[in-house]
Formats: structure tokens, C-alpha cells, sequence
């Protein structure tokens, strides 16, 4: 797996998936910021570092309450992890 940027302190906090500092769903607005600067030039490795993360939340959502499993939808999860990653298709 890729080696993540320094995401300065808006990390996930886990399982609850909501970032460390200002508790927003992670990724939050500034830790995209953070990913994108740090992967910058290398978008294959931030989507594969962040479909990993993809895979771990929902393991973790779904583990936390084994009920709220009905709640956590997959789609939105996927759109939330890696729906904003813009990939540039080779010309």
C-alpha cells in the first residue's frame, strides 16, 4: 500500500471514521486538501490508498453496531472515500 502524506491532524478517528479535529466525516475538506497535495503526481497511489481506507470503514462502521449495518450504505461510503478523487486519463 502507498505511503500516506503527513495529513497534519486530520486524521480519521477510528472506527467512528470522523476526523481527530474538527469531527467531520473523514475524509473532512482539509484532509482531502492534505491528500491531494501530498499524493500530488502520484493519483493511482492516493486512490489505491484510499480505496484501502474504503475497505477498513466499512469494515469498522458495520463492526461498531452490527445493526446500524442496515444504516451504513456502501455507495455512500464509496462516494464519500473516493468519489471526489479526480483521475486523469492518460492521453
Amino acid at each position: 500500500m502507498p505511503d500516506p502524506p503527513e495529513l497534519a491532524m486530520h486524521t480519521p478517528l477510528r472506527p467512528f471514521w470522523i476526523c481527530r479535529t474538527d469531527a467531520q466525516p473523514w475524509p473532512c475538506a482539509d484532509a482531502k486538501l492534505d491528500l491531494t497535495h501530498g499524493f500530488r503526481d502520484r493519483q493511482v497511489e492516493l486512490y489505491l490508498y484510499l480505496g484501502a481506507q474504503f475497505v477498513h470503514a466499512l469494515a469498522d462502521l458495520t463492526a461498531v453496531n452490527p445493526a446500524v449495518e442496515l444504516a451504513v450504505e456502501p455507495d455512500a461510503i464509496h462516494h464519500r472515500f473516493l468519489g471526489w478523487v479526480r483521475v486523469r486519463r492518460p492521453r
